[in-house]
């Protein structure tokens, strides 16, 4: 991903930020060293942090679905990372130096995202935006200042470039085997609700008159289109929904309602 954002850094600013210098686009390191053997005017991308970005991370997995339109596996987001780049200018005068800046500075805040025609490899694929922020205030915990010191060279106007590129994580997880089977729906009436067989008498151990039915048994499966509602169906006192096979049902949900007046 880093090589991509490069390429995509170099086409945007060769395309929109020389405004038609022929200075060449470097990602250098640079150092005192460097800078002594660069005879040419150079505008050079110097790559010096990388940071994930915590607040855009992603925490639900992406279903991943066959020619059959099933999920066959699932996988992690993209995770997005910054790229800070420091972005400085080298010519053999410094009002040329400040051109080429204020030049770069119009092209980055003309795009708040990497245009689709810069776009080099993995950028271009999967649809996720690259957001560019050039110039902001740096963390507390790092200082453009201590980025010249750890180079070992002299303190110079430069620009803060934040690239917030997506890096894909290739790591997935099969799915699980689906659903087939049609659910299994029961529907039983109360035990309050049984009607008493004519010439019961006493009380069995469930506290109901002797010769009185237990609770109409329950119904399964499905109602056929314009079947009405018997009374042994009525009302629905609870009702069981399975899915799934017998022995490893998927779903169960159960439901009870209060007896209709």
């Amino acid at each position: 991903m880093i090589q991509d954002v490069d390429e995509s850094l170099r086409a945007l600013v060769r395309k929109e930020g020389l405004n038609g210098s022929k200075a060449e686009i470097a990602f250098d390191a640079p150092t005192r060293d460097w800078a002594s053997r660069r005879n040419t005017p150079t505008v050079d991308l110097y790559l010096y942090d990388i940071r994930e970005d915590l607040e855009r991370r992603e925490i639900a997995w992406q279903d991943v679905r066959g020619d059959d339109g099933l999920v066959t596996e699932r996988r992690p987001p993209a995770r997005r990372f910054k790229l800070s780049y420091l972005v400085t200018a080298w010519t053999q005068r410094a009002e040329d130096e400040h051109r080429l800046l204020s030049s770069l500075l119009d092209c980055f805040l003309s795009h708040e995202q990497l245009p689709d025609g810069y776009a080099s490899g993995s950028l271009s694929e999967g649809g996720h935006p690259v957001y560019l922020n050039i110039a902001l205030p740096p963390p507390q915990d790092r200082s453009i200042s201590d980025v010249w010191s750890a180079l070992g060279g002299e303190l110079k106007a430069s620009l803060d470039l934040v690239v917030n590129a997506p890096v894909a994580v290739h790591r997935s997880k099969a799915a699980p085997p689906a659903v087939l089977e049609d659910p299994k729906i029961v529907v039983a009436r109360p035990d309050a609700e049984a009607e008493t067989a004519p010439g019961g008498k006493g009380k069995g151990k469930a506290g109901r008159p002797v010769g009185t039915p237990a609770a109409a048994g329950p119904r399964e499966g499905r109602l056929k289109a314009g079947e009405p509602l018997t009374p042994a169906m009525m009302p629905l006192q609870e009702e069981t929904v399975h899915s799934g096979k017998e022995r490893q049902p998927g779903r169960i949900l159960r439901m009870r309602g209060a007896p209709r007046s």
